[in-house]
C-alpha cells in the first residue's frame, strides 16, 4: 500500500470509530508514540505499550463526540486533525479537545505516531 491509501485507510477506520483497529492493521511492531505532555505516557515505544496507552486514555474518559478530518499527506508521513467531545473521568468537566497527529509510514507500517495539542 502506498502512503496515500494507508492515511485514507486509517483516517476511515478513525472516523468509524475503529480505533483499535486502525491501530492493529497500521502500527508496526516497533511503533514509537509521542505525546505533547510530559508523564510516564510521553512517549512510548512498542505496539505493547502503545496498546495499553489506548486502554488507558478509554477506561479514564467518557466521548460524547470523535471528529476526524484528513489525512493530510507530506511524503512519508500524513496528519490527522481530531476534534473531542470529552469527559475526563478524573475532573467530571466536560471539554472539547482539538488535537493534531502525524504519522510515519515506513514499509507499510506506522513507526511514529506525534500528538500535538
Amino acid at each position: 500500500m502506498t502512503v496515500k491509501e494507508i492515511a485514507e485507510a486509517f483516517a476511515a477506520l478513525r472516523r468509524e470509530g475503529r480505533f483499535a483497529e486502525a491501530g492493529e492493521r497500521f502500527w508496526s511492531d516497533d511503533i514509537v508514540s509521542i505525546e505533547a505532555s510530559p508523564g510516564e505516557m510521553a512517549h512510548l515505544e512498542g505496539r505493547e505499550a502503545v496498546k495499553a496507552k489506548t486502554a488507558w486514555w478509554e477506561a479514564n474518559h467518557e466521548v460524547h463526540g470523535f471528529e476526524t478530518r484528513g489525512p493530510y499527506l507530506n511524503g512519508a508521513q500524513f496528519a490527522l486533525h481530531f476534534t473531542i467531545d470529552v469527559t475526563p473521568k478524573t475532573t467530571g468537566e466536560r471539554t472539547t479537545q482539538d488535537e493534531l497527529a502525524v504519522y510515519t509510514v515506513k514499509d507499510g507500517k506506522v513507526v511514529e505516531e506525534r500528538f500535538f495539542y
